[in-house]
């Protein structure tokens, strides 16, 4: 009893010394309260907080390193280097600063130089609202929004490329269990040195404003009261004005992808920049769900140029668009997550004390042809992946993917009677390589690129 009494004591002391005030003076000579914190470790992550305040610190860490081998295509076409790669190297520092107040700052140092992945202050104090101000991801794709971390794959699918990702903006949310909104307006990108070089340039020489861009999304989950299972309907849109951040000059767009590998640094589906924007639209529909370890998700996305007539003359244009289907189980007990208030999915549950193992499947379309002028290729890609989740901080990731690519996913391709950054996709009459889609379909032979691929990942979250 006197054991009892006196561990209760102790507990009753260390309560009120972590919530006993202190005066102090800052470094710039001001009168600051001060409170105690506790140091812990929440599944791998250091945490600083003090629960009476409301204040929580942590960093966040995360590194992925790739290797990735590619085999059974035409090499008298092309060459495909194998290859290992950091793909990830983020460094991040995240408070809960009051009960209402929340910042962030994620950097990514992969290049070896920092670039700003997320910078923003988030206020919370109303039920079921949240503000965001500064430099996040767009909400319109699930699978955009899902962090890296969380992925059922390698690398997200081709089409999610033309879904908008990190801006400069500001975003409301609005979330009840069954329905999940939010619209923001967002300008420019500062992700890298190249982007913000170009916004400031664009800026200061011919005083060009940074071209806006109106985002919407809905969500409807008529399984938010399983407790094993969800769904989620959603659907998103976005108006878009072209952008100084682009790299490609005013007033053009550019709409390029990778088979879904970041060692393969080719972009055959690549439409080359297209001159005279006025504005752009994209659009999605998505679905996604889960059933104790079983998740799936499922996406159309689009995105049309809309051409200024008096700046250029091709007339409209299609929408870039792609589909993709993708699920994942848990062979051994595991369960899945989703996350509410983020409207996407989050860390599995392992089923054994040694971890899980999550097999996949994917099937996926992108579709960058999109007018006689701008042919940037099509691609169908089939993935299978078997994630190995050892702890909440290490996880082991084998990918196999055959490309098939068609014969106008060839780089930056003709359409405007260049070479540059082009690909030999089929052969001529006579038998040469040829990177002109005319020449291999009259009379020539080849069906594009088509290639295997093995890769493999190793991560960690700390």
């Amino acid at each position: 009893m006197k054991k009892l009494f006196l561990l209760s004591a102790l507990a009753l002391s260390m309560s009120i010394a972590a919530t006993a005030q202190e005066t102090d003076v800052n470094q710039y000579g001001q009168k600051v309260n001060s409170y105690p914190i506790d140091a812990t470790v929440q599944d791998g992550i250091l945490v600083f907080q003090n629960k009476a305040q409301n204040y929580k610190m942590w960093f966040d860490v995360r590194v992925q390193g790739d290797a990735a081998v590619f085999f059974g295509y035409d090499k008298n076409l092309t060459q495909i280097g194998n290859g290992m790669a950091m793909r990830r190297t983020r460094f991040a520092v995240k408070a809960q600063l009051d009960e209402n107040w929340y910042g962030e700052l994620d950097t990514d140092w992969t290049s070896g130089t920092p670039e700003i992945k997320d910078a923003f202050v988030e206020y919370n104090g109303l039920d079921h609202f949240q503000l965001k101000i500064g430099n996040f991801k767009e909400n319109f794709s699930i699978q955009r929004n899902t962090t890296s971390r969380y992925l059922q794959f390698m690398e997200r699918p081709m089409a999610t490329y033309l879904a908008p990702s990190r801006h400069m903006g500001i975003n409301v949310r609005y979330d009840l269990p069954y329905l999940w909104a939010s619209a923001g307006v967002f300008g420019p990108e500062l992700e890298g040195t190249e982007a913000h070089n170009s916004f400031e340039t664009g800026n200061k020489d011919l005083g060009l404003n940074e071209g806006l861009s109106y985002t919407g999304k809905l969500v409807y989950r008529p399984l938010h009261k399983a407790k094993n299972a969800s769904l989620h309907i959603g659907a998103a849109v976005s108006y878009r004005n072209p952008k100084l951040s682009t790299g490609e000059g005013y007033n053009v767009v550019r709409y390029s992808t990778r088979n879904t590998t970041g060692i393969n640094r080719k972009k055959f589906l690549d439409t080359d920049a297209i001159e005279g924007l006025d504005h752009e639209l994209a659009y999605t529909f998505e679905i996604a769900g889960h059933w104790k370890g079983l998740r799936y998700e499922a996406a159309y996305i689009a995105r049309q140029a809309f051409l200024d007539p008096v700046k250029s003359s091709f007339g409209e244009l299609d929408p870039a668009w792609g589909w993709y289907a993708q699920a994942g189980y848990l062979l051994f007990g595991g369960s899945q997550n989703y996350d509410a208030g983020g409207a996407k999915y989050t860390r599995v549950k392992r089923g054994k004390e040694w971890g899980d193992i999550e097999l996949c499947a994917r099937i996926e379309y992108c579709d960058l042809n999109i007018s006689n002028h701008y042919m940037g290729g099509s691609a169908y890609a089939y993935s299978l992946g078997l994630n190995f989740h050892v702890t909440e901080n290490i996880k082991f990731v084998i990918n196999y993917q055959y490309n098939d690519n068609d014969i106008f996913a060839n780089g930056k391709g003709d359409h405007k009677g260049k070479d540059k950054g082009a690909y030999f996709t089929g052969y001529d009459k006579a038998g040469n390589p040829s990177l002109y889609p005319g020449d291999i379909m009259n009379g020539g032979s080849g069906n594009g690129i088509d290639y295997h691929m093995i890769a493999c990942r190793f991560q960690v979250a700390f």
